[in-house]
C-alpha cells in the first residue's frame, strides 16, 4: 500500500515528486484512486487539513465523521492512493468557484497518471469535491478519464452536463450516490450558488435525461438496497434523517465502492440490476424526520 498526499494550490500541483516514486514503484493491475474532499477543509490549516481527517489511514479518532476514505477502500492492501487536497473553507460561492480551479488541477494530476501507467486513475470525492472531479473533465483526454464515485455531489446539473458534452467527460464512468437524507443539503446548496437562475438544480435531484455514463444510486430506496444487496452490497440504514455526510458513513458503501473503483463490479453490470430492480416501495428504513430542523445546525463545520 501507499498513499501519497497531492494539495493543489490554484492550478499548481505540490507532492508530485513523491506521487511519481510511487507510481512508478506500483506493480501493474493495480488500481490508482483519486480521494477528494469536500466544503470547509483546508490543507493549510492544521484543524482543517483533510490529511488528518477523512484522507488519512488513521485519523483522529476523537473528531466526528473521522473515518478513513483509504483503509476502508482497503487501499492499505493494494492499490494507490492519492489524497488530493485543496482550499475549501471560506464562503460557498467563493470555494465553489474556487472547486473549479482545482479541477483544472486536478486535470492535470490525472493526465500525469495516464502518461505514466498508461491508464486512466479513478476517482472518489464527496459533495464539493465532485465539482472538482467533474470539472477536470474537459480538460482530459478519453485515456485519462476513468470510473469516479460522486457521494452526495454539490454541482449544478447544468454544469455537469456541459462537462460531460466534452470527449473527457464522455469517457468517463460515473455513479452518482444520492439519497433523501441530503435533500437538505441540495436545496441550501442551490440557493448559496445560484439564487438568480430559475430551474437551477443540484445533480443530488438526479441527472436530468438519461445518459450512458451517469449512473444515480439512490441509497434512500429499498428497491435500490434490495438490488445492491442482491449483487452482494449491504447497505445500512442511515443514522439519522438529515445527514450530508452518509455516502461515506454509511455500513457497507466502502465495499461498493472499492468494487466500482477497482472494476470488479462493471457499472453497465450495477446499471442493469438497478433497471431490473422492482417498483419502488419507498425509502429505507431509519430514524424520523426531527421537527424543527435548524439551518445553523446544518451548517455546522464538519
Amino acid at each position: 500500500m501507499t498513499l501519497v498526499t497531492v494539495n493543489a494550490t490554484g492550478e499548481a500541483l505540490t507532492g508530485t515528486a513523491t506521487l511519481a516514486a510511487a507510481l512508478e514503484a506500483l506493480p501493474a493491475g493495480e488500481p490508482v484512486v483519486v480521494m477528494i474532499h469536500g466544503y470547509k477543509f483546508s490543507p493549510a490549516c492544521p484543524r482543517r487539513t483533510p490529511h488528518r481527517h477523512i484522507l488519512s489511514m488513521t485519523p483522529d479518532p476523537r473528531v466526528p465523521r473521522a473515518v478513513s476514505w483509504p483503509r476502508h477502500l482497503r487501499l492499505d492492501e493494494s492499490g494507490l492512493g492519492i489524497a488530493f487536497g485543496w482550499e475549501a473553507a471560506g464562503a460557498l460561492p467563493l470555494v465553489y468557484g474556487r472547486a473549479a480551479t482545482a479541477g483544472r488541477a486536478l486535470a492535470r494530476l490525472l493526465a500525469r497518471v495516464a502518461e505514466v501507467r498508461g491508464e486512466a486513475a479513478h476517482v472518489i470525492a464527496h459533495s464539493l469535491g465532485a465539482r472538482v472531479a467533474l470539472a477536470a473533465l474537459p480538460r482530459l483526454a478519453p485515456e485519462a478519464a476513468g470510473r469516479m464515485v460522486l457521494m452526495h455531489p454539490a454541482e449544478l446539473r447544468s454544469a455537469a452536463q456541459a462537462a460531460l458534452d466534452t470527449p473527457g467527460g464522455r469517457a468517463a464512468s460515473i455513479l452518482s450516490v444520492t439519497g433523501r437524507e441530503n435533500d437538505l443539503f441540495d436545496s441550501l446548496f442551490e440557493w448559496a450558488v445560484a439564487p438568480l437562475v430559475p430551474g437551477a438544480r443540484s445533480v443530488g435531484a438526479g441527472m436530468a435525461g438519461p445518459r450512458p455514463n451517469w449512473t444515480d444510486v439512490r441509497i434512500d430506496r429499498t428497491d435500490v438496497l434490495a438490488a445492491l444487496a442482491a449483487l452482494g452490497y449491504r447497505i445500512g440504514p442511515p443514522a439519522r434523517s438529515v445527514c450530508h455526510w452518509s455516502g461515506y458513513l454509511r455500513p457497507g458503501v466502502f465495499p461498493l465502492y472499492r468494487a466500482v473503483l477497482d472494476g470488479r463490479l462493471p457499472v453497465g453490470a450495477l446499471r442493469a440490476a438497478l433497471a431490473a430492480a422492482p417498483e419502488p416501495s419507498g425509502a429505507a428504513p431509519g430514524p424520523g424526520m426531527p421537527p424543527g430542523l435548524s439551518l445553523l445546525s446544518a451548517l455546522r463545520p464538519v
